[in-house]
C-alpha cells in the first residue's frame, strides 16, 4: 500500500505562482512514477502531468505546458508541482497519484494504482 498526502493548495490570484507537494509513504518510492490530475467543478477528473522513477522524463498536459512543472525528489520521498501564470481555468480539486506497473511514467488515469485526497486550488480572475 501506499499513501499519498498533498499539501499547498489555496486561493490565488490569476497570474500568481503555487506550489503542492504530495508525500509519500508505505513503499519504496523510487518504484513508483507518480502523475497530477485534476477536477474542476462539474467535470472529469483529468491528467495534469507525470514524471518516471528517477524524475528522468516528464509529460504535460497542453494547457499546462509551459506553465507547470513536476520534479521529484526520491530521498524525501515527495513530488512536487509547481505552478506558474495561473489561471482562473486552473482553479480545481489537484490530485497527486502513484502507479507502480513499471519505470516509465503514464498519463492514463486507470494505471495508477494510488490516489492521494486532493487539494484544492482557486484561481481567481
Amino acid at each position: 500500500q501506499v499513501q499519498l498526502v498533498e499539501s499547498g493548495g489555496g486561493l490565488v490570484q490569476a497570474g500568481d505562482s503555487l506550489r503542492l507537494s504530495c508525500a509519500a509513504s508505505g513503499r519504496t518510492f523510487g518504484k513508483l512514477a507518480m502523475g497530477w490530475f485534476r477536477q474542476a467543478p462539474g467535470k472529469e477528473r483529468v491528467f495534469v502531468t507525470t514524471i518516471n522513477w528517477s524524475g528522468s522524463s516528464t509529460y504535460y498536459a497542453d494547457s499546462v505546458k509551459g506553465r507547470f512543472t513536476i520534479s521529484r525528489d526520491n530521498a524525501k520521498n515527495t513530488v512536487n508541482l509547481q505552478m506558474n501564470s495561473l489561471k482562473p481555468e486552473d482553479t480545481a480539486v489537484y490530485y497527486c497519484a502513484a502507479t507502480g506497473q513499471g519505470p516509465y511514467y503514464s498519463t492514463m488515469e486507470n494505471e495508477y494504482d494510488y490516489w492521494g485526497q486532493g487539494t484544492q486550488v482557486t484561481v481567481s480572475s
